[in-house]
């Protein structure tokens, strides 16, 4: 039988003070549930409201990408410095160790390699097994604009139904074909068909005029794509400037496992991001962290 409660002590119930209904720090999640919210402030540092996800998924469809040739040697070291990790379900139980505690976010399409048409994917996950792996988000590209633009759309909303039934949130990439044109237009109508049909975060690129017209048209937060390798200083400056512009975040790949100082780099990237350092300053902590390790 459980110990009746004894105690002496008047019990205070603090009738005169409401109970705060609190709100919740990212941008259109408000209602989501519990769970939701939850696995989204795994991804998301809740005193910043800003990510530093890692991006190594560039080999479900392009093979070994530089950089990528061993995810063990090369990329696990990194896995600690990043806020959360996108990869592919074939990465994560090959290579990722199961002390890793990061939250992943898992791409959940596939299909064609760089060899075809990319925009002919379909889902390649199945969101049980999503589950079994204990993922914090579930992701897939959309194709607006592409060949098989509608099959994509269809793709992502068969995700979110699957993720909305066990709480898990689902990350919509806008892919940009050869054909597209990469502007605010057509990043702003991209990412806000991806949030009007249920995606609870947008990933889209950097654009230097009219990025904040695509953060503040989206209802959902935006992650800004790392893309094509670059200079430390523009990759540095463009996050910077992305969110300061609305971004809720980075997504990076190339640009820190391509980096001559991948460590370096993703410092950097964090300090850029969650402390809003400037990105000159970012450059020279970049250069002294390289400098060190020599």
């Amino acid at each position: 039988m459980p110990e009746a409660d004894v105690s002496k002590k008047e019990k205070n119930y603090h009738a005169d003070i409401p109970q705060k209904t609190e709100g919740f720090f990212l941008k259109g999640a408000g209602s989501l549930d519990w769970g939701m919210k939850n696995r989204l402030s795994r991804i998301f540092n809740p005193e910043t409201g800003k990510t530093v996800m890692l991006a190594i998924d560039h080999g479900y469809f392009q093979g070994p990408t530089t950089g990528l040739e061993r995810i063990d040697l090369n990329i696990v070291p990194l896995m600690p410095q990043a806020d959360a990790l996108m990869m592919t379900r074939g990465i994560l139980r090959t290579t990722v160790p199961p002390s890793i505690t990061k939250p992943i976010v898992m791409r959940c399409s596939g299909g064609p390699s760089i060899l075809k048409e990319l925009s002919n994917e379909h889902l390649a996950v199945d969101i049980e097994d999503a589950i079994r792996m204990n993922v914090a988000a579930i992701t897939l590209q959309v194709f607006i604009g592409g060949e098989f633009e509608s099959r994509s759309v269809h793709n992502m909303t068969r995700l979110v139904d699957m993720g909305m039934k066990y709480g898990i949130p689902t990350m919509a990439v806008t892919a940009v074909g050869k054909d597209m044109v990469r502007d605010a237009k057509y990043f702003r109508l991209a990412c806000r068909m991806c949030a009007e049909l249920g995606a609870q975060i947008v990933k889209t690129y950097y654009v230097p005029e009219g990025f904040e017209t695509i953060t503040s048209s989206c209802p959902v937060p935006i992650v800004m794509a790392g893309g094509k390798k670059l200079p430390e200083l523009d990759a540095l400056t463009m996050a910077y400037n992305a969110v300061q512009q609305g971004a809720s975040g980075v997504d990076m790949g190339r640009n820190i496992f391509q980096s001559t100082a991948p460590k370096a780099m993703m410092t950097a990237v964090t300090k850029v991001v969650h402390e809003n350092m400037k990105p000159k300053d970012a450059l020279d902590l970049f250069k002294t962290l390289k400098n060190e390790k020599k």
